[in-house]
């Protein structure tokens, strides 16, 4: 296999302390060692190999998605990259690779293993041993119970998930009952070889909490890659797939539904964009978790993300996360945030801190570096379904207006095949959108029109809420072709006129019906 002449080449049966670490380009031979020696903090990741023999430990790694390679060969057709990761059983070489990548760089890293060949010495595996999983194989492993679940306590988190010595002889002499896992994300820097779902398993089977943690889209404004969007739309599409990516990565670890997945979000230079791009990723993020079944959470450093996620506590245009997990390394182990968030805000056993980090302890004879954490956490109700409906004027049987709203064209800001206009007047002539929703509960309700300087600058909208109809007022010249949120109301559950644009105003200008969104917060 030729690989590029500046990547590292570490033989790890010379050092069984030595770090699988791939911020730095490397290729690794032979297993990884019970107790390595990693630093909490490596920067990301770029690419690098690990070549190890396969047995009965490395067959305990191999998914569906590993590719075998034939008989006589030690490449194979089709490879699939699974969390920025490929693997190939090489059956004639007895060895497993496992290629780490992004999304920049696995373009070259399949380049280096096309050019993988066998040597003369080659040793076949035993084909018994090179059994990848099957597609449709459920988890037979699983925690006990969601995670971390409800606890008050000290914790850890460190960049690779120990091995089970280490795990066992910290549960029988360290104070420590929780540990941070990074179950995914294609900005991990440390190999993961102990993380399975016999190791879930046997870890919350021992009394430790997990803390699950998807370190992957970083701020726009950040030196960290990859990088979210700035636009805010985009952001939030990257915050839902990237959810949608940790739950699978969950799923197949044995962690259930119920359990909180915190992303990772490393110190940023913050600015109202890129704040905009934080919070519209985190508000994706949450969602679709939500959908899922999961709680969400997030992890930053109290002066960047979480000063940012707690002004916007309130602000109804992002969708809040369920746990606050926040970097303050001021040596104090509990939950007080300081002036980064009030104690009011996520305060219902919602918040872990990493009060201290980048420290070697010894338990039980092993060393691990680690960043310690405090946590005060409830595994708290399965969230409800997320639910969001658009209603356009031109959705058949949900919207209706009187002759008196004339249709239009004419802008190119308009949602849909047209729009709905009308002259102000002193009258009651509403026109409504209906929606069906499934509860009665708390939703934002957001509005969508094009903009025109002879447009009402004062257009009122009509919530039909729980407590009777609420007007709010909108300029139609501004901020035009989006979404502007109308704030947060109570909304009762079926189906009905739920949101409508009224004519009666003492603003100039046509007043416009163009589209609604409906969404449970």
């Amino acid at each position: 296999m030729v690989v590029p002449a500046d990547w590292q080449v570490v033989d790890l049966s010379t050092d069984p302390h030595a770090c699988v670490r791939f911020d730095r380009p490397a290729v690794y031979l032979g297993r990884p060692g019970d107790e390595p020696w990693c630093p909490t903090d490596p920067v990301g990741r770029t690419a690098g190999l690990i070549i190890e023999p396969i047995d009965a430990v490395a067959t305990d790694r191999l998914t569906a998605d590993t590719a075998v390679t034939a008989r006589g060969r030690a490449t194979a057709d089709r490879l699939t990259s699974r969390d920025d990761a490929i693997q190939v059983a090489v059956r004639d070489a007895g060895v497993l690779v496992t290629a780490v990548h992004t999304r920049d760089t696995e373009a070259a890293v399949r380049r280096v293993l096309a050019t993988a060949s066998l040597g003369r010495d080659a040793t076949p595996a035993s084909p018994d041993t090179v059994q990848p999983a099957p597609t449709s194989a459920p988890v037979t492993m699983a925690a006990a119970g969601p995670q971390p679940g409800t606890y008050t306590g000290k914790g850890f988190d460190t960049c690779t998930a120990p091995s089970q010595s280490t795990m066992d002889a910290w549960r029988a002499s360290s104070p420590y009952r929780a540990v941070g896992v990074y179950i995914s994300g294609s900005s991990r820097s440390c190999a993961q070889p102990n993380l399975t779902a016999t190791w879930v398993t046997n870890q919350t089977n021992n009394g430790w909490r997990l803390i699950p943690i998807e370190l992957d889209y970083q701020a726009p404004c950040g030196t960290r890659t990859p990088k979210m969007s700035y636009d805010p739309a985009t952001a939030r599409s990257q915050g839902a797939a990237r959810a949608t990516s940790a739950v699978t990565a969950a799923q197949a670890l044995g962690i259930p539904a119920g359990s909180a997945i915190y992303s990772d979000i490393e110190h940023y230079p913050s600015s109202e964009s890129c704040r905009a791009a934080v919070l519209s990723y985190l508000s994706g993020w949450t969602e679709r978790l939500h959908a899922l079944g999961y709680l969400s959470g997030m992890y930053s450093s109290g002066s960047s993300g979480v000063r940012d996620l707690c002004g916007a506590y309130n602000d109804s245009r992002y969708t809040r996360v369920d746990h606050l997990f926040f970097g303050w390394w001021n040596g104090v182990a509990d939950t007080d945030a300081g002036d980064y968030c009030p104690d009011a805000y996520y305060a219902n056993h919602q918040r872990i801190h990493q009060y201290t980090g980048d420290t070697n302890e010894t338990w039980g004879g092993v060393r691990i570096y680690i960043d310690r954490d405090y946590l005060d956490v409830s595994a708290g109700a399965t969230p409800p379904p997320a639910f969001s409906v658009t209603v356009d004027n031109s959705t058949t049987g949900r919207f209706t207006a009187s002759a008196n709203w004339g249709t239009s064209t004419y802008s190119s800001q308009r949602m849909g095949p047209d729009y709905r206009f009308a002259t102000p007047v002193s009258a009651s002539d509403v026109a409504w959108y209906k929606a069906d929703l499934p509860a009665t509960a708390s939703y934002e309700v957001s509005v969508w029109y094009p903009t025109n300087s002879g447009y009402n600058d004062s257009t009122p909208y009509i919530v039909a809420t729980t407590g009777g109809n609420q007007s709010v007022r909108v300029n139609q010249r501004v901020n035009g072709g989006q979404w502007v949120s109308l704030g947060v109301f109570t909304l009762a559950a079926g189906d009905g006129d739920k949101v409508g644009v009224s004519r009666w105003t003492s603003g100039t200008g046509y007043v416009v019906a163009d589209a609604i969104r409906i969404t449970r917060v």
